[in-house]
């Protein structure tokens, strides 16, 4: 679990996401899912973000049903300039996994469309892309018959709620029947609260019922966040706002909604809004086989932004892809620490937050039994003094090569090298 304070010194970006993350499951192996209506692009962007067509995706609602899930590789500049450094006979990248979930519509907490099983499948996720539409088209049918992005964030948001407010009564009467048990009271008796619980439960209710997601508020005590947890709200889990507008819109860097859907987003607790393009990315990842092809598409559209009198930074033309698998894995709170020699370099999945002895359990759950230190090195000071060998010699020369112990925290990005702990294991081995 992240931290339940925020450490002095502690990056202020990374205790926005903890917060946010703070109802979620204590696990390394966390989930994204793609919510919203049908026929708004989630199967297409899954697709785009595995870099291959896994989901089915059709211009009707509901092609997907069953949720497909993708592994997305997680763009990291220090793990390929580990596996530059070392060439390596395996080479294993951190993952992203990413569920698309099927289109909800209006009335879906009553069971309409295909109802209560697939808001299941978004709480079986840990993180919500919440995708929108935003372009027109006469050839991609929209399912209330008209483009109004705020209509669609309302309906989602008013179905994720009314589960939530559907869950919290089964929550409530549980909770009674537990106290009930307990305590030996008849059925028919109003069982006492837990205070804890109480004021955990109301705080929630009062958000649902105004239509205002769980993981928004901040005026929750550790009491109330551990309750909370138990509760299975999908209004708890982080959400990051997905734009998916026209090729045109997207390359100049501007649609008429963008701003109604800022507005609309500060208003319901605020949140990530990463403006993006299905068009555009499935083109470029359709070349993705032929540089030269990818490049040349690339080349015309930054001319196509050059003939709009548009330049500048702010209309670089490049994909959005890397950003969304980091904004996703950013709002779970994981991170990557690496470890590398001539035989494999490997980026693994830990939480923020995690100690030394819960990375070296993630490589194998006798290491983190039998814990006693690692070796380890931050990957700034590797680089900077490596001076182009495959090998930690000058690192340990300048005595950046050091050894920690159980409470050693992750929080910067390390190599570990678990020497002492192997050698450890060794020794039982040949005790047996």
């Amino acid at each position: 679990m992240p931290p339940k304070n925020k450490k002095k010194g502690a990056d202020d970006g990374d205790a926005k996401f903890m917060r946010a993350a703070r109802f979620g499951r204590v696990k390394n192996d966390l989930k994204m899912g793609f919510v919203g209506l049908p026929n708004v692009g989630k199967s297409t962007l899954t697709n785009i973000l595995a870099g291959a067509c896994h989901a089915e995706a059709a211009n009707y609602p509901f092609c997907t049903i069953d949720p497909n899930m993708v592994q997305a590789i997680v763009p990291d500049q220090k793990f390929n300039y580990l596996v530059k450094t070392y060439k390596p006979q395996s080479v294993v990248p951190a993952v992203l996994k990413i569920v698309d979930i099927a289109g909800l519509i209006r009335g879906a907490s009553e069971g309409a469309g295909l109802g209560n099983a697939f808001l299941s499948h978004i709480a079986a996720v840990d993180g919500i892309y919440h995708l929108v539409r935003a372009f027109d088209s006469d050839e991609v049918i929209h399912v209330d018959d008209s483009v109004d992005p705020i209509r669609d964030l309302e309906t989602i948001q008013s179905e994720l709620c009314l589960k939530d407010k559907e869950s919290l009564t089964k929550v409530l009467e549980n909770e009674k029947n537990k106290i009930r048990k307990e305590k030996g009271i008849a059925r028919s008796a109003e069982p006492p609260l837990g205070e804890v619980f109480k004021s955990a439960y109301d705080k929630c209710l009062a958000l649902i019922e105004s239509n205002t997601p769980v993981q928004t508020c901040e005026d929750f005590t550790m009491g109330e966040v551990e309750a909370i947890r138990d509760f299975g709200l999908i209004t708890t889990k982080p959400q990051i706002y997905v734009i998916n507008m026209s090729k045109n819109n997207f390359l100049r860097k501007g649609n008429k909604w963008l701003p109604k859907i800022q507005t609309w987003v500060n208003e319901h607790g605020g949140g990530q809004i990463i403006p993006m393009s299905c068009e555009f990315e499935q083109e470029l990842m359709d070349l993705q086989d032929d540089k030269d092809a990818q490049q040349a598409f690339i080349d015309k559209c930054e001319e196509e932004v050059k003939a709009m009198g548009l330049s500048g930074p702010g209309f670089a033309v490049k994909s959005v892809v890397p950003r969304l698998i980091r904004a996703g894995r950013q709002s779970l709170c994981l991170q990557s620490f690496y470890t590398a020699g001539p035989m494999e370099v490997r980026a693994w999945t830990i939480m923020k937050g995690s100690l030394a002895p819960q990375a070296a359990g993630v490589i194998h759950t006798d290491f983190e039994r039998g814990f006693i230190k690692a070796e380890v090195a931050n990957f700034d000071d590797f680089k900077a003094l490596h001076n182009g060998e495959a090998s930690m010699a000058k690192v340990k020369d300048a005595g950046k090569y050091r050894q920690e112990g159980k409470r050693t925290s992750c929080k910067k990005v390390i190599l570990l090298f678990l020497c002492i702990i192997l050698q450890l294991l060794q020794r039982r081995s040949e005790l047996r």
